[in-house]
């Protein structure tokens, strides 16, 4: 095994997670999700920018969870592979060998999520 998640299956079981967090805890929650939409919005950046910035710092955060959201919401947002692996780059650049690893996570989760 490779230690690479299968990310359509690990974001929808954290996903799931989450929304089980909604029920007991749904200030938090809501919040959160506040917080995501605020942070991804068009704006000075688009969504499409913003969701690039969010993707290189689950990289360098080694994040596979991060990872597999972000990758997921650019596909939606027709990044390419070429942008993705620009963001990936500079992820590297920033994060040294260990993004380097996270880097090929995400590009795992971007084929997965183009198929």
């Amino acid at each position: 095994m490779s230690g690479i998640p299968e990310f359509k299956d690990l974001t929808k079981s954290v996903a799931t997670k989450m929304g089980a967090l909604r029920q007991t805890q749904p200030e938090l929650m809501a919040a959160f999700s506040q917080l995501g939409a605020a942070g991804t919005k068009d704006n000075a950046l688009s969504k499409k920018t913003r969701e690039m910035v969010a993707l290189g710092i689950s990289v360098a955060g080694r994040c596979d969870d991060c990872i597999g959201f972000h990758v997921q919401a650019l596909v939606k947002l027709g990044t390419t592979r070429a942008e993705l692996e620009d963001v990936l780059g500079t992820a590297v650049y920033m994060g040294g060998g260990p993004s380097m690893m996270y880097a090929t996570h995400a590009l795992k989760a971007f084929e997965e999520f183009s198929a």
